[in-house]
C-alpha cells in the first residue's frame, strides 16, 4: 500500500532550508521573526514526514538545517532565545529521524563530535537521544574521536575542555555502567551540580548508602555553593527513608543556624512534620530574634518568617523600626498587609515613600511611578475614615512641588488635580 504523503511537504523542504541561509552582512536585528517562522515551518513539515514513515527523506534535510542555523546564530541577535529554541527543536527532531532511519553511524558520530567540539556552543548535543541511531559501532567511534580530541586539545581552552568533558560524561551515562559514570563525573568536582548528578545516578541504581555518602561529601566540600540545597534535600529524604530522623533534623537545624532564611525555615518545618516531631517555629523565631539583635542585616529574614508564621504585629513593629533595611519591595508588601489591619498606621509611611520617589533624580520615570503610591495613600486614608487628611496632603504636596511642572501635569492627568 502506498503511504499518503503530507500535501506539498517534500517539494517545499529544499526551499525551506534555503530560507535558513543567512548572509553575515545582514543587520543582526533584521528578519529574525521571518527566520523563526521558516524554521518552525520546516520542523512541522519534517515531523509530518517522520510520522508518515518517511524519516529517511528528512534526515539529510534536518542536518543541513541544523548546520545553517548554527552558523546563522553567530551573526544574528537572538537575545530573546527564540531562534536558539527553534534550532534545538530541529536538533531534537533530527535525533528522532536518525533513530527511525539511521544514517551511517561513523559519519553521524563524526558530525556530532564536530558540532560539540568545534561549534559555537549550540545546539546542545544529547548522546542519549542519538544512541539508538549510533548503535555500538557509532558510540565506539564517538569515544575514539573524543579520545583523539583530548590528546590534541589546548589545555588552556575552557570551551574545548568543557566540550570534551561533556562528551565523556555523556558516553559514560549512555554506557549504563553506573560505576564508570560516577568515576567520570568525579574527575571534575568543580561545583555542587556534579555531586548532585552522582547522587541522582546512585539513587536511580538503588545504591542509597553510597548516594548519601556522596551527598554528605558534596555538602562538606561546597558549603554555601549554588545547588547545595538540592543535595541537602536529597540527603534529608534518604535519611528519613532510612529512619535516621535525628540526623535529618540536625541537618535542617544547622542549615537554618548558618543561613536563617524563609526557605531554610520552611525546610526545617517540613522535615519536622515528616518526622512527626514538634514544630520548630518557636525555636527558629527566637534564634532569629537574637541574631537580628546582634546583626541587624538579618532583620529582613526575621520579618519574612514572622509574616509567614502569622505574627503580623511583630513583623510590623520590627519592619517599621528600620524600613530602609527591608528594601523597597518588602516594605511595600508589609505596608499592604498592615493596611488591612490598621490603615491609619501606614499613612505616614506612604507619604514618606511618595516623597522619596518624586525626589529620585536618578529615575526618569519617578513621577509616573509615584502615582501608584499616591493611589495607595488615598485608599488607606479612605479606609481609615480620613479623606480630609488626603485632600489636605494633596494640596500641600502640590504646593511644595509647584516648581516641578512635569510632576503637576502628571498629577493632573491621573486625576489628582487641585
Amino acid at each position: 500500500m502506498q503511504i499518503q504523503m503530507p500535501s506539498g511537504s517534500v517539494d517545499d523542504l529544499a526551499g525551506l532550508v534555503d530560507r535558513l541561509r543567512r548572509d553575515r552582512r545582514t543587520d543582526p536585528y533584521r528578519g529574525r521573526q521571518e527566520y523563526s517562522h521558516a524554521a518552525r515551518d520546516l520542523t512541522d513539515r519534517c515531523e509530518a514526514l517522520i510520522d508518515a514513515g518517511e524519516a529517511v527523506t528528512v534526515v539529510p534535510v534536518l542536518r543541513k538545517a541544523a548546520d545553517r542555523m548554527t552558523t546563522a546564530l553567530m551573526y544574528m541577535d537572538d537575545s530573546s532565545g527564540i531562534v536558539g529554541d527553534d534550532l534545538q527543536r530541529i536538533m531534537d527532531l533530527y535525533a528522532r529521524a536518525c533513530v527511525a532511519a539511521p544514517p551511517n553511524p561513523k559519519r553521524l558520530a563524526s558530525w556530532l563530535v564536530k558540532v560539540e567540539c568545534d561549534g559555537p556552543g549550540w545546539p546542545r548535543i544529547l548522546l542519549r537521544d542519538f544512541a539508538p541511531a549510533l548503535g555500538a559501532s557509532g558510540l565506539v567511534e564517538v569515544e575514539h574521536l573524543v579520545a583523539e580530541r583530548a590528546e590534541t586539545a589546548d589545555p588552556e581552552s575552557w570551551s574545548g575542555q568543557f566540550a570534551i568533558r561533556g562528551l565523556r560524561e555523556q558516553l559514560a551515562e549512555v554506557s549504563g555502567d553506573v560505576d564508570r559514570y560516577v568515576q567520570v563525573l568525579a574527575e571534575h568536582l568543580a561545583s555542587a551540580v556534579q555531586y548532585a548528578r552522582i547522587v541522582d545516578a546512585l539513587c536511580s541504581a538503588g545504591r542509597l548508602v553510597e548516594a548519601a555518602a556522596w551527598a554528605r561529601r558534596g555538602l562538606a566540600e561546597k558549603v554555601g555553593w549554588p545547588h547545595t540545597d538540592e543535595l541537602r534535600n536529597t540527603l534529608v529524604g534518604l535519611l528519613l527513608e532510612e529512619g535516621q530522623i535525628e540526623e535529618a533534623l540536625e541537618m535542617r537545624r544547622a542549615d537554618f543556624e548558618r543561613n536563617p532564611t524563609l526557605a531554610s525555615y520552611r525546610a526545617w518545618v517540613s522535615t519536622s512534620a515528616q518526622a512527626g516531631v514538634a514544630d520548630p517555629t518557636s525555636a527558629a523565631v527566637e534564634r532569629l530574634r537574637r541574631r537580628a539583635t546582634e546583626q541587624p542585616a538579618y532583620m529582613t529574614e526575621l520579618v519574612d518568617i514572622l509574616v509567614a508564621t502569622g505574627a503580623h504585629d511583630e513583623a510590623w513593629t520590627v519592619g517599621k523600626a528600620d524600613p530602609n533595611r527591608l528594601g523597597r519591595q518588602r516594605w511595600l508588601t508589609l505596608l499592604a498587609q498592615r493596611s488591612s489591619v490598621d490603615p491609619a498606621d501606614v499613612i505616614e509611611p506612604y507619604q514618606d515613600l511618595v516623597e522619596v520617589q518624586v525626589r529620585d533624580s536618578g529615575d526618569k520615570h519617578r513621577y509616573r511611578r509615584a502615582l501608584p503610591l499616591i493611589s495607595a495613600l488615598q485608599a488607606v486614608c479612605r479606609a481609615a475614615g480620613q479623606d480630609d487628611r488626603f485632600a489636605a496632603y494633596l494640596i500641600d504636596f502640590r504646593e511644595r512641588h509647584r516648581r516641578r511642572p512635569t510632576l503637576i501635569k502628571t498629577l493632573d492627568g491621573a486625576g489628582f488635580g487641585a
